[in-house]
């Protein structure tokens, strides 16, 4: 089928052009490109559509556009991905080729593919590449397979002539990126779906039967069709069941699968009985054994979904650490898988890219988004003989490092490690309903096989009967229940009120919390810095919204040195005074500063109308040899007595002022704390800041216990520590160095405005940032606990006052099936009680 560009290509006129030749894409007003393409001009939307239609051309392959389809509109060629020689590595081909010998093969995921026409052109053009042996286009999956020969030709070559031809492509592994899990996930899915189907239609055929269908001519008819769609259903949708119970019966371990597996068996082989003999006595409950499947499928997916999410914060953190790393070697540079860089190597880092070690500066200034490792979102400024870390990102400038830690051994290495341990540290919950199934399961048999052997005297089918109603009604759907159906309720609802819980079962273990653990910077705090006072020797001022008399002559002198000097800090505190200098009334003029340096945790100097302003710790002025003024010692100790930080400033080795800078507490935080110690709850600040500033603020915040001046590492022995000497704790923070203790926690709960490996590394997330929502959260999970047991209760009680009437005979397998989901009823209608909390 042709397009306007094949017509135009067959007719030769081409005077009326109004949408570009390539991609069909309407002509700009402005920047039309123009080409002869075989004899003929030709209009182009942009210099990528020219170039890869000059190209078709020149391959003969201008047959693609009379097989695109009419009025069919392509793209502009996509952006080639950067650094495309990475892919030439062995080191990173084993992730995505089979083998690494000379002939290989690999799934290339494509963007641009559009329709049948693109699949031709791609297979017609690596096909004439020299070295390529198959090229395979899926259309749907817009995926490429190719089979090459590395001898001759590099992967690169085959990305860069698919560019050519207007086509971005980069390596794809189809089993590492769907996961095991994942792909355990969607198989569940299927086993709940085909049960569901079977379910919905074993109900028309149930309905029948129940109606009077069994004692008709229809009877036999009704049977066989019943046992066509359970028998798949059974053996498809059950398969997890039988596993389970088999695994447990060789482990010597009765758990809630055997029952399962038993009553289904049970109850199908009893259905058969009756549909292949000849007896009128007894039912088909074909129904049953799909109904209690698919319900139980059901709960098992929900916890199958969590297992998912418990791997999701250290891949998050894997996925900071870059794979190749730019070397210099002699003289050369090299792109490396990073595990083959050696300590004090020398390592390129361009504007932009990630750093893929820890190191130091040797030649360079730039500034560093270390916001994945330290959760501070303001870049920071870095200048030689600094030291920056893996997984951080460099700035607008070059630097040249000197490698002293690759992997495992860098912080980001660290902290991975430290995620890995508290994720495997963390018992499983051990629900109730899991300590009384073996113990059921055991009954049930016993109870079930005292039945048959009571009533067998009285013939075989009544035996039969009574030890099947048994099984059926004392089947553990309940007890499955339970726990999941709880969990589904609350989790809908936390969500629905600004609480995701990622891991429904956290909800059991956060009703037994005693202790929480709160990171100070960004969860008690704003985590935003503003100015508190500025003292010099003869003045003081204190910065306000509003202020008739405005600031002091003398004082806005000094800040005008001390913003001009701060104006190329990239540091929060730098940010606070330049947007107060800018709220100034008269707003301050920022003077010209020279000969900036900056050096993370002391300071910054410049030099400002000839003179040298330092600004920053005390240890940064000694370093200097600033003549020190002792009178600011006592303003340093109110301000650390208030909570407040201090900046020291200096002016041509003169110590002339003080400035206060503090982090103001959350509105909701003391509210929150004097609620949680009303529940008796014992409550601790961690903080990597001073202790006497710590306590400061942990007495405005109504009074806890301080753990200050602490590490990453340090916050994840912190909370093992208290778990250790029997405490129950959750943690609350928001930055990536809180990852470790989020996941060391007994329950991790993270802020919205956290970053992405903390809300990963935490198995609850307060969306609105609303801090009380964090004692709402522990409202919600005591509710739930109580909600499983009370659940729990209601199908032991049933089971007290059914079983008995079943050994009787007093009940047969219809009435139990019919009695059966009583239980499940009852718990479902006790689980939707928990939305109540909230009204």
């Amino acid at each position: 089928m042709a397009n306007s560009t094949a017509d135009a290509i067959n007719s030769g006129s081409f005077q009326a052009e109004t949408s570009c030749f390539h991609c069909q894409l309407p002509l700009p007003e402005k920047g039309t490109i123009q080409a002869t393409i075989k004899g003929l001009d030709h209009l182009f939307c942009c210099n990528g559509c020219k170039a890869v239609c000059e190209t078709i051309f020149q391959a003969g392959l201008e047959g693609f556009y009379k097989r695109t389809p009419e009025n069919g509109v392509l793209a502009p060629p996509p952006e080639l991905p950067g650094d495309i020689a990475v892919y030439d590595l062995d080191a990173v081909q084993e992730e995505y080729v089979h083998e690494l010998g000379a002939q290989r093969e690999i799934h290339l995921l494509v963007e641009g593919i559009h329709c049948a026409a693109c699949v031709w052109l791609i297979e017609h053009t690596l096909r004439r590449v020299p070295g390529v042996t198959k090229a395979a286009v899926n259309l749907s999956g817009k995926r490429l397979f190719v089979e090459w020969d590395n001898s001759r030709l590099q992967l690169s070559k085959i990305i860069q002539k698919l560019g050519q031809i207007g086509y971005s492509a980069i390596p794809f592994d189809p089993e590492a990126a769907e996961g095991v899990l994942q792909r355990q996930n969607r198989d569940l899915l299927y086993r709940m779906a085909f049960a569901g189907f079977a379910m919905m239609n074993l109900l028309w055929v149930s309905v029948a039967l129940y109606s009077g269908a069994d004692k008709g001519e229809f009877r036999e008819m009704f049977h066989w069709i019943g046992l066509a769609i359970a028998t798949p259903t059974l053996f498809y949708s059950g398969i997890p069941f039988f596993k389970g119970a088999w695994r447990g019966l060789r482990n010597l371990h009765l758990d809630m699968d055997l029952p399962i597996a038993i009553g289904a068996t049970i109850t199908y082989l009893y259905s058969l009985y009756v549909t292949v003999s000849d007896v009128t006595v007894g039912e088909v409950y074909y129904d049953t054994v799909v109904n209690f499947i698919f319900v139980i499928l059901v709960g098992r997916y929900l916890e199958a979904i969590s297992k998912k999410q418990a791997v999701a914060s250290t891949q998050r953190l894997l996925d900071l650490q870059p794979r190749v790393a730019t070397v210099l070697r002699d003289g050369k540079e090299t792109i490396v898988a990073v595990r083959s860089v050696k300590p004090d190597e020398t390592v390129l880092v361009k504007p932009g890219d990630k750093i893929a070690v820890d190191g130091v500066i040797l030649e360079g200034l730039s500034s560093v988004d270390e916001a994945m490792l330290t959760g501070e979102f303001e870049p920071v400024a870095k200048a030689q003989g600094d030291h920056v870390s893996a997984g951080t990102i460099n700035g607008h400038g070059m630097l040249k490092l000197r490698v002293e830690a690759v992997l495992k051994d860098t912080a980001l290495g660290r902290i991975i490690h430290l995620v890995e341990e508290a994720q495997a540290s963390k018992a499983p919950i051990q629900r109730i309903a899991d300590r009384i199934v073996p113990w059921f399961v055991l009954v049930t048999l016993s109870l079930a096989t005292l039945t048959f052997m009571l009533w067998l005297d009285s013939g075989f089918e009544l035996a039969l009967m009574a030890a099947t109603s048994v099984l059926i009604i004392t089947c553990p759907c309940a007890f499955g229940m339970a726990t999941p159906m709880s969990i589904a309720v609350a989790t809908g609802l936390g969500a629905r009120n600004g609480i995701l819980v990622k891991n429904g079962a956290v909800l059991e273990t956060l009703s037994s919390i005693d202790h929480f653990v709160f990171d100070k910077t960004g969860t008690l705090t704003e985590g935003r810095m503003s100015l508190s006072a500025i003292y010099m020797k003869s003045a003081c001022w204190v910065p306000a919204a509003k202020s008739e008399d405005g600031m002091p002559a003398e004082v806005q002198a000094l800040f005008e040195y001390i913003a001009a000097a701060e104006q190329y800090s990239e540091h929060p505190i730098a940010e606070a005074i330049l947007n107060y200098a800018s709220s100034c009334r008269p707003v301050i003029n920022l003077k010209e500063a020279r000969n900036f340096i900056n050096r993370p945790g002391f300071g910054i100097k410049a030099e400002v109308d000839g003179k040298w302003v330092l600004v920053g710790t005390s240890a940064w002025l000694d370093q200097h040899q600033v003549q020190r003024n002792g009178q600011f010692e006592q303003q340093v100790q109110a301000l650390d007595k208030r909570g407040v930080g201090s900046l020291r400033c200096a002016i041509d080795g003169q110590e002339v002022a003080v400035i206060g800078v503090e982090d103001q507490i959350r509105a909701d935080a003391p509210e929150l704390v004097e609620a949680l110690k009303r529940d008796a709850i014992k409550l601790t600040l961690l903080t990597g800041d001073r202790r006497q500033t710590a306590e400061t603020i942990a007495e405005r915040l109504g009074g806890m216990e301080v753990v200050a001046e602490v590490l990453p590492e340090d916050k994840d022995r912190t909370i093992a520590d208290l778990q250790q000497q029997g405490g129950r704790v959750a943690m609350v923070g928001d930055g990536v160095n809180d990852a470790p203790a989020l996941v060391r926690a007994d329950v991790g709960i993270s802020l919205g405005s956290g970053t992405d490996v903390s809300i990963a590394s935490s198995d609850i997330v307060l969306m609105s940032n609303e801090l009380a929502k964090v004692r709402l959260a522990a409202a919600l999970s005591r509710r739930t606990l109580r909600t499983i047991r009370q659940n729990i209760a209601i199908s032991v009680i049933y089971n007290i006052i059914m079983v008995p009437m079943a050994m009787s005979a007093m009940i047969t397998p219809l009435v139990a099936a019919i009695a059966m989901p009583i239980s499940s009823l009852l718990v479902i209608g006790n689980a939707a009680r928990i939305r109540t909390l909230f009204k």
